[in-house]
């Protein structure tokens, strides 16, 4: 089956910057977007950024201008570098890929891993 699993996530001042990776590893035929998900402590799970095969991106309003989403050549990592971090991107983030496995076209999902932004 397709894995899913993110790192980077860590303990950042405000106004600094981190990396985050997302690696796709098992039996996956074809990744069709890739996106970054976050959600905080009492909030809702949120879209933070997405990229797509044809090179399409998105993002949310909140973090316009100061994050980055990218994958690599072979397609099969997508990363998020994220600036200008703020108390407000804490949370965990979440990596989602919609892609073709030996179990059929779906989405699949990472565990997450911690941002937190202290003040």
């Amino acid at each position: 089956q397709v894995q899913v699993v993110e790192s980077g996530g860590g303990l950042v001042q405000p106004e600094g910057s981190l990396r985050l990776s997302c690696a796709a590893s098992g039996t996956v035929f074809s990744i069709y977007s890739m996106a970054w998900y976050r959600q905080a402590p009492g909030k809702q799970r949120e879209l933070v950024a997405s990229i797509h095969s044809g090179s399409t991106t998105n993002y949310a309003d909140s973090v316009k201008g100061r994050f980055t989403i990218s994958r690599n050549s072979a397609g099969n990592a997508v990363y998020l570098q994220m600036n200008s971090l703020k108390p407000e991107d804490t949370a965990v983030y979440y990596c989602n890929l919609y892609a073709g496995g030996v179990d059929g076209l779906k989405d699949y999902w990472g565990k997450g891993t911690l941002v937190t932004v202290s003040s």
